[in-house]
């Protein structure tokens, strides 16, 4: 077994989405190889209800698929086809916006005023950049929860893992999504397919992903005293973490444990040609795009 070393750590960066939203970005609008199959990520976590209750009002999708994690409050749903419905605590909307589709999100906060969740974009082959639109709403009771015997807890969103499946089906880069929370002061190994990309996303507590005894954090600037530091902040919240290859990652987590998302994916390895929310493999098929939301034939018929 090879441990994969981790290639690339950044953290999530502050950033205004849809009708005002305040969301920190994980990754996105850079160079796509580094995460391929997955464009892009957004967490949308916010306790202050006028960041976030404009929401996603209607936009367009094609050429890629949008994966919903809600942690805690509500996302209302609907779209040009007339699906709608509702989000709640720990369940997950898989979409495959395929050729076209109009659709708008509204978040709602908890009793609390807290909205958190998480929107992953996974990119589409050129051979399925047109298929027709699908929704995969699964509750949270439906997702299998496996938990170790020394207090691991993976929730499986889709792909294998410890001999559980995940709900979701039939998605082009048969991806693997876990949650995974390991407690305070334990080393776990967990396996990932070589071939396959994989990166984890920290969310709460620390923990290191390198070969080593003690977590580790990003740099980052801080203000103290009015002098500008260069600091390695080990708190672990908000962090990206990019692996290279191997078929297994390990995590030794702090002393509040760790909780993270670990997302891999068979890479497409296809051009990108990308405008907001259209993903495409040329800029021809781009512009096509933009035609068809213009003259109003983006939305296709049942195909």
């Amino acid at each position: 077994m090879s441990i994969r070393p981790v290639k690339h750590e950044s953290r999530a960066t502050p950033a205004i989405e849809g009708a005002g939203v305040k969301l920190n970005r994980v990754f996105g609008f850079g160079d796509p190889s580094m995460t391929d199959p997955f464009l892009m990520m957004d967490d949308f976590r916010n306790d202050n209800p006028s960041d976030y209750l404009r929401g996603f009002p209607w936009h367009p999708h094609r050429g890629i698929e949008t994966i919903t994690y809600v942690l805690a409050g509500t996302v209302e749903h609907g779209d040009s086809l007339g699906n709608h419905g509702s989000l709640g605590a720990g369940d997950i909307q898989w979409m495959t916006a395929g050729s076209g589709i109009m659709h708008q999100e509204m978040p709602k906060g908890d009793f609390a005023g807290r909205m958190h969740g998480f929107q992953l974009w996974a990119n589409l082959p050129s051979s399925l950049k047109m298929t027709a639109p699908r929704y995969q709403d699964i509750k949270s009771a439906d997702i299998p929860v496996v938990v170790d015997d020394d207090g691991t807890v993976v929730r499986v969103i889709s792909g294998e893992f410890w001999g559980k499946a995940g709900p979701v089906d039939g998605i082009a880069a048969e991806p693997v999504y876990l949650d995974i929370s390991v407690p305070a002061g334990k080393r776990k190994r967990f396996p990932v397919d070589t071939y396959r990309q994989a990166f984890a996303y920290i969310f709460a507590g620390s923990g290191s992903f390198r070969d080593a005894s003690r977590p580790f954090g990003v740099r980052v600037e801080k203000e103290f005293q009015g002098e500008e530091l260069n600091i390695r902040d080990l708190s672990g919240n908000r962090t990206l973490v990019v692996f290279d290859t191997g078929d297994e990652i390990t995590v030794q987590a702090g002393d509040e444990g760790i909780r993270f998302l670990l997302v891999s994916g068979k890479p497409i390895r296809e051009p990108v040609a990308w405008h907001g929310p259209i993903v495409m493999n040329t800029r021809e098929e781009l512009m096509q795009a933009m035609r068809e939301l213009q003259n109003g034939t983006f939305i296709k018929a049942e195909h």
